[in-house]
């Protein structure tokens, strides 16, 4: 029986001839590829690996207007932050939620000069923030939601307060402030339904991970599977570039001579670590602590599915390349923490997950890079096939952004606007229940299952775990992937099938949070790479070099070496027997 990634190269071997072909299956690409096939024209989205698996797999996990914006002047980029923040809490309630944020404050006045220099363009490095700037910021924060409020105003306290409310912060702080923004559970996951609401919307569109789009000798293109060899001709009268940090080495390889001499990024690393640390996590208080580093850059600690998130560095880099959380990001962010909790120790010892990114930030010459615009824009390159490419964006404004471009777009073909997206749900968020017990509940009951089962597919899929149940419930649903996980064997079955699943990695990574909640153990790494063989055809040389590249991969780039996966296997044990 044909699967689906066979079925999607079947409908691309019937007919390769497209409006518009997007590269890049990142977040950016991901929504303007939504937004086209919405519009009735037919759309190739290729990804060369996996869908979110670049740097919209390694944000902040913060939907959020960015106050911070402020101080640079750009309310234009925060109205639209601010706008869209609201969209996904209302589009996709199951994984936006909203998040409660709380900055210390030592002074009173401090910055506040720095901050007008700032937004007169005068000024780089900025100084710690004091009450006043922090009130102003906040006001207009407020302001500019005050006809669409979803979210309490902020609200100031006193040092007594503070300390009440959060004893083991550093006992310098005289003030806190307290405004809500929101969070993202699973924004790979969103990527991926936002896909599959696209399959079902517009059935005529294809989308494609592990492939390369490049030029034929004719001058047409051909898309290239990396699975299976595959090379399939395709047309199309336009193309948008989202590969966001590797833009420009896109342009060298699918652009006349004329995209050669342009450069448009300017890339910033970001590192984050995921803390196993309980008491961190309850001196947290629910919250997300907003704080300045003593170098000025601003850092964030956050509950994050059971755990602590950490971050971030902020690092110039000269070259796009897959990147790491380096010692030094590490004990910076640890350093970090520790400064505005200074009674918890919080130790290397405590990671369980990290990982990095590198934002595509418009190309700037600035000295301090917190002071790069997070603003995005479309540059188009003439030729026979026009390309738009996509400059810059943030996870919170991806609809925004594919809306724009959409629109240049569909100018430039002559096509018009069919809908909007800014009302439209997202995957499992369609009639999502405004508690959240009362979906479990329904799972609970209806198919009868347990509690702690119905409170993580709720989680995972929201509305879209009635789907998987009735998948998985004539699929020895009970068998799990090792005793004490919430994941089943027929989970994984299901995924495989129907989210687009090639590599080991795509499943443990992207489509379950088994990695990053520090739950992946060598024990689940076998079973889930057994299930996946069968479903897939792997030979058992296949399912063994799936194994060692990914257990390779987590070492290398998330800092869980092979120890920390056996000890991990046999704590479990420990625990069942």
């Amino acid at each position: 029986m044909p699967g689906q990634r066979d079925d999607i190269l079947e409908q691309l071997r019937r007919d390769g001839a497209f409006d518009v072909v997007v590269i890049g299956g990142g977040i950016n690409g991901i929504g303007v590829y939504r937004e086209l096939a919405l519009q009735g024209l037919r759309v190739l989205l290729v990804e060369r690996r996996d869908f979110c698996s670049g740097c919209s797999a390694a944000p902040s996990r913060m939907i959020h207007g960015g106050l911070r914006y402020l101080e640079n002047g750009e309310f234009d980029l925060v109205r639209e932050s601010l706008r869209e923040r609201d969209a996904l809490l209302s589009n996709a309630p199951h994984m936006v939620r909203p998040l409660p944020t709380t900055i210390p404050i030592d002074g009173v006045f401090s910055g506040l000069l720095n901050g007008a220099a700032a937004f007169l363009g005068l000024s780089g490095k900025p100084a710690s923030r004091g009450a006043l700037p922090i009130k102003l910021g906040l006001l207009l924060y407020d302001w500019t939601t005050r006809h669409r409020r979803l979210m309490p105003k902020h609200r100031f306290r006193g040092a007594r307060e503070t300390m009440r409310l959060w004893p083991a912060l550093t006992r310098r702080r005289r003030f806190s402030a307290t405004y809500h923004d929101a969070w993202i559970s699973h924004p790979e996951r969103l990527g991926v339904e936002l896909l599959l609401d696209t399959a079902r919307l517009a059935p005529g569109c294809v989308t494609l991970n592990h492939a390369e789009l490049s030029r034929s000798g004719d001058g047409g293109f051909v898309v290239t599977d990396a699975v299976g060899g595959a090379v399939l001709p395709v047309t199309t009268r336009a193309i948008v570039n989202a590969t966001g940090a590797w833009l420009d080495e896109a342009l060298e390889k699918l652009s006349e001579s004329e995209a050669a001499a342009h450069a448009f990024i300017s890339g910033t690393k970001g590192s984050h670590l995921i803390l196993d640390c309980p008491p961190l996590h309850e001196a947290l208080g629910g919250h997300m602590i907003y704080f300045e580093n003593g170098d000025g850059r601003v850092c964030i600690v956050f509950p994050y599915l059971g755990k602590v998130l950490a971050g971030s560095t902020d690092i110039r880099v000269d070259k796009a390349a897959r990147v790491r959380c380096e010692p030094e990001e590490r004990d910076y962010i640890l350093g970090a923490v520790r400064e505005v909790f200074p009674g918890i120790e919080v130790t290397p010892a405590d990671i369980v997950f990290s990982y990095s990114g590198i934002r595509p930030l418009p190309k700037s010459d600035h000295a301090f890079t917190g002071r790069i615009s997070r603003g995005h824009f479309v540059h188009r390159l003439a030729g026979p096939v026009p390309q738009f490419c996509m400059v810059g964006g943030k996870w919170t404004t991806f609809r925004a952004f594919a809306e724009q471009t959409a629109d240049i777009v569909l100018e430039e073909l002559r096509h018009r606007r069919a809908r909007d997206t800014i009302d439209l749900a997202i995957g499992g968020g369609a009639d999502f229940p405004k508690d959240v017990a009362d979906l479990e509940a329904e799972l609970a009951a209806r198919h009868g299952i347990g509690a702690a089962r119905a409170a993580h597919l709720a989680d995972v899929y929201g509305t879209k775990a009635r789907d998987v149940l009735a998948f998985c419930l004539g699929r020895h649903d009970d068998t799990t992937l090792v005793p004490g996980c919430p994941i089943t064997a027929a989970e994984i079955v299901f995924l495989t099938r129907s989210e687009y699943v090639v590599r080991l990695e795509d499943m443990l990574l992207r489509r379950t949070p088994l990695a990053i909640r520090g739950e992946v153990s060598a024990a689940i790494i076998e079973e889930v790479a057994s299930i996946m063989a069968a479903e897939l055809g792997w030979s058992e040389e296949r399912r063994r070099s799936e194994i060692a590249t990914f257990v390779r991969d987590l070492a290398d780039y998330h800092g869980v070496s092979r120890e920390m996966l056996e000890r991990r296997t046999s704590d479990r044990s420990d625990v069942c027997d």
